[in-house]
């Protein structure tokens, strides 16, 4: 999976402190290689190639990671060490990773961990309209108005929240899929409608689907569905 890091002009200007006439004429004169062959003029350098300038190593290959995992109901979505219940306590591994949008401590289900930071605004970006589904539980019998309400938009946070897919899943539970993600969307919208949340999990981030995992497990991402995702 390739990410456009600089020019091969503007690499050896930033690597070397070079000028740009000094840059051009290391590529011209076939000094500089991109995983093994010679780097030309306007060629693209991207995260994870190799360049060296003769035999001297420039850059190595940069390694993405990722993953889907369960994050548990009660699991801060926070990287500080200093919060209780963090993500790094959680996870248990040596890749440094980082969430991909966020749960609630006491929401729970699908996250992406990854080291990529390419992908951020592909999935956070509400521009992108990039659908998260979940599966929600309330202190309540669900009513048709309720759906309705939900899947045509309520006011929170001084705005109108978008038209949503909606439908129910039990007398108390529903599923719901959004394209945005305003803070505690889900919980102030049923609020709003006279319920309160009892149970939040997402299910899907785009085209991933939490499926099999178990809270507080996770699995690699095939680089088909990152893919997919750009």
């Amino acid at each position: 999976m390739k990410s456009i890091y600089t020019s091969a002009k503007f690499f050896l200007v930033q690597s070397l402190g070079v000028s740009n006439k000094e840059a051009i004429t290391l590529i011209l004169e076939k000094k500089m290689s991109v995983n093994g062959l010679t780097a030309t003029l306007h060629q693209e350098i991207f995260a994870n190639d190799e360049v060296k300038i003769n035999e001297t190593i420039l850059q190595l290959p940069q390694t993405f990671h990722y993953y889907a995992y369960y994050k548990p109901r009660g699991v801060e979505c926070t990287l500080n060490t200093d919060i209780p219940q963090n993500l790094v306590d959680s996870l248990n591994i040596d890749t440094k990773v980082f969430p991909i949008g966020r749960l609630d401590k006491e929401s729970e289900g699908l996250l992406i961990l990854t080291n990529d930071g390419k992908i951020y605004n592909k999935i956070i970006n509400s521009a992108s309209f990039q659908e998260k589904e979940y599966q929600v539980e309330v202190d309540k019998a669900i009513t048709p108005e309720f759906i309705t309400q939900m899947s045509e938009g309520i006011m929170i946070m001084g705005q109108k929240t978008r038209f949503a897919k909606v439908w129910m899943i039990s007398e108390n539970s529903f599923g719901i899929i959004l394209t945005q993600g305003l803070n505690r969307q889900i919980r102030r919208m049923c609020y709003k409608l006279g319920y309160e949340v009892t149970k939040l999990k997402r299910v899907r981030i785009i085209n991933l689907h939490l499926g099999d995992l178990q809270p507080g497990t996770l699995r690699s991402i095939s680089p088909e569905d990152i893919s997919t995702i750009l």
